[in-house]
């Protein structure tokens, strides 16, 4: 499901891949706080749908696990850019990331069964493993602010479990 998203991370949002980023223009925490919370609502919904469409107790445990761990991480990152007095702007990343979320959805809700959950969980590979890369290689090294940096990292930390869970469930799927 989330393959594309995957792709519009690396590729719609030019200022996250590293290369783009060194020639792009570079991002501001308001925007890197916007993009890191766009990912994480991306998640929170994708698992939220998941809920919904599946009767496999993995891929529920796995969605649930999504939804409470990303909205868990974003009301952290709320209350940090509240803190701070930063306004969360909107990029060209985080756009392309709704946009393709959006029309990911769509075709996920056309899936059902293990189609559904095969979609679901190698789309959740994909876009860990996308996110997990632009948290290290673009948006922890950009980050200015301490705070930003140490939430961002702690997300790394965190997702890069979720990457781990996903690859597991998506073997099983097999």
């Amino acid at each position: 499901m989330l393959r594309r998203l995957a792709v519009a991370l690396t590729v719609g949002g030019l200022a996250i891949s590293g290369a783009a980023a060194a020639q792009g223009p570079a991002l501001n925490d308001a925007q890197i706080a916007h993009i890191a919370y766009t990912a994480g609502q991306i998640d929170v919904d994708a698992g939220k749908q998941a809920l919904a469409k599946s009767d496999n107790k993995a891929v529920r445990d796995f969605a649930a696990e999504m939804v409470r761990d990303h909205a868990a991480v974003n009301d952290k990152a709320l209350a940090l850019v509240k803190k701070l007095g930063v306004t969360p702007q909107a990029n060209a990343t985080s756009q392309a990331l709704s946009s393709q979320a959006a029309e990911q959805s769509a075709k996920l809700s056309k899936l059902s069964g293990a189609e559904f959950d095969r979609a679901y969980v190698e789309g959740e590979v994909a876009f860990h493993r996308t996110v997990n890369g632009a948290l290290h290689d673009t948006l922890i090294p950009k980050a200015q602010n301490g705070e930003l940096k140490s939430l961002l990292e702690t997300g790394l930390t965190l997702f890069t479990e979720h990457q781990s869970h996903a690859e597991h469930v998506a073997a099983e799927l097999q």
